[in-house]
């Protein structure tokens, strides 16, 4: 009796087995886990393995990290036949219903998760919902990116700007993302953003004539004029990406979302600390660093200069600066006046020659 009923069960699992046919997704219970692959049962004689590459995209580290004993999962029937009878993958039978679930999703424009594997040859390579999807370099940010090695791990939001199930291709874009989040946000910060407000920021981009400063999720650009109140040779000698720092608003163009910041206007100006250290009347000596049509301009002190006017370069009449001194010249001066609030101070070489010659006489 025994052996009729074996005999029972072993044609009805031959006839449920003939019903599994290749290219089709089944249910499959996980019967054993270990490191590289699990063993499950389909009904058919012995269990049947799925090694770790075909568990999961991208492949995890172990096959103990996607399933677990006792699990019902849905696996794609590869093939029939082999050493065990089949060849399974739960990796297709999910990107199978990935791709099912993706369906339409260009035209909804929702934003989908991404995770970065590599960057390879013009863009990225990602993973979305066990699927692998491209990022073009174009599409990564706003602005180009010169490295994109540093996204590598990253996980961030994109939305799909092509999809094509039939040949597996997901095409996304990080750029159209951020900038939706841009005009969202200059909306914010033009709404209430006013010119005299000193307001917090962060350091985006360095260029050779300025920087580009994040307030608000908006770029502002502070030219290099504006860094210091001392000569800047270039951005990057007083700033340095993500620093944050206060920031003066100069003005807003709110037709063409333009702001113009100030670094310097936030700081001390450093030249009432130095012009308190001299007095009208006061000789002085410095070098004479510019000829203009007006005068000369002489360095006080590094980053401090004064100008000598036409007529205080000389007791004769000059129609040229360089009838008088050159650029370099030592000169002794006499501090004339010290003008506190167009910040200027006035000398004389000719004071300044008089006065010695009094002292000589004397």
């Amino acid at each position: 009796m025994s052996d009729v009923n074996e005999q029972n069960m072993e044609a009805l699992l031959a006839e449920s087995l003939q019903d599994i046919q290749e290219r089709t997704v089944v249910q499959a219970t996980v019967e054993q886990v270990e490191h590289a692959q699990a063993l499950v049962s389909i009904g058919a004689k012995n269990d049947v393995p799925i090694l770790k590459k075909e568990l999961a995209y991208p492949e995890p580290d172990s096959a103990e990290d996607v399933v677990k004993v006792g699990d019902v999962i849905n696996v794609y029937v590869v093939s029939k036949g082999g050493e065990y009878g089949y060849t399974l993958s739960k990796l297709k039978a999910d990107q199978e219903e990935s791709w099912k679930k993706l369906d339409g999703c260009v035209e909804k424009k929702e934003p989908l998760e991404v995770t970065v594997l590599k960057a390879i040859k013009g863009g990225l390579s990602v993973s979305v919902q066990g699927l692998r999807g491209f990022i073009p370099a174009s599409h990564v940010g706003l602005h180009y990116v010169q490295d994109l090695s540093s996204y590598e791990g990253k996980v961030f939001e994109a939305l799909p700007i092509e999809f094509d199930a039939s040949n597996h291709k997901l095409v996304l874009s990080r750029k159209e993302l951020l900038a939706k989040e841009r005009e969202e946000a200059q909306e914010r910060v033009f709404s209430t953003l006013e010119a005299g407000q000193t307001i917090k920021g962060t350091v985006k981009r360095i260029l050779d004539y300025g920087a580009f400063i994040d307030v608000g999720g908006v770029d502002g650009l502070a030219h290099i004029s504006d860094l210091a109140w001392d000569r800047v040779k270039h951005p990057s000698d007083v700033l340095k990406v993500g620093q944050e720092l206060d920031v003066f608003v100069k003005e807003i163009d709110q037709e063409h979302h333009k702001i113009s910041l100030s670094v310097k206007d936030t700081l001390p100006d450093p030249w009432f600390d130095r012009a308190a250290r001299y007095q009208e009347g006061q000789l002085i000596e410095g070098k004479v660093i510019k000829l203009t049509d007006f005068g000369a301009f002489m360095e006080i002190e590094p980053g401090f200069d004064g100008l000598i006017p036409m007529g205080e370069l000389s007791e004769k009449r000059i129609a040229r600066a360089d009838e008088a001194v050159h650029t370099g010249d030592m000169v002794k001066v006499k501090v004339l006046r010290i003008d506190t609030a167009r910040k200027r101070i006035s000398l004389s070489i000719t004071k300044a020659a008089k006065e010695a010659a009094e002292g000589a006489e004397e």
